[in-house]
């Protein structure tokens, strides 16, 4: 999975959504070891002090946990797991229903697009 630094928004949240969404897909289970800041920065691109901030809100959003001497790892918490899983599908959707009201459907029929899509796929 690579890193995606776009234009569009601070850098550091970008990361940090992208280490979220890592997280959330199993790239990083639960309890396993993060790569350090610098393995991380040098993997993305960016500064150091950068990947710091991101992984500094991982921190504060309690999905990462630093121990002084085996680093960082994701949390155990599979609630705290389990609510940014929520929160990055809630955001998924949004994003669906935004982009389909710019092609010009309602909210019913970009319910009913993907009812139909879905039943077409069977």
């Amino acid at each position: 999975m690579g890193w995606n630094v776009e234009g569009s928004g601070p850098i550091w949240m970008q990361l940090h959504r992208q280490l979220m969404q890592r997280i959330s897909s199993g790239v990083y289970p639960r309890g396993s070891k993060i790569p350090t800041v610098r393995e991380l920065a040098a993997e993305a691109g960016v500064n150091p002090n950068t990947m710091q901030r991101a992984l500094s809100q991982l921190e504060a959003d309690g999905l990462v946990v630093t121990n002084r001497t085996a680093g960082r790892t994701v949390t155990e918490d599979g609630e705290v797991l389990a609510r940014m899983c929520r929160q990055l599908a809630r955001e998924q959707i949004q994003a669906y229903f935004d982009g389909m009201k710019r092609l010009g459907f309602t909210t019913q029929q970009a319910k009913e697009f993907v009812q139909t899509w879905k039943e077409e796929e069977r």
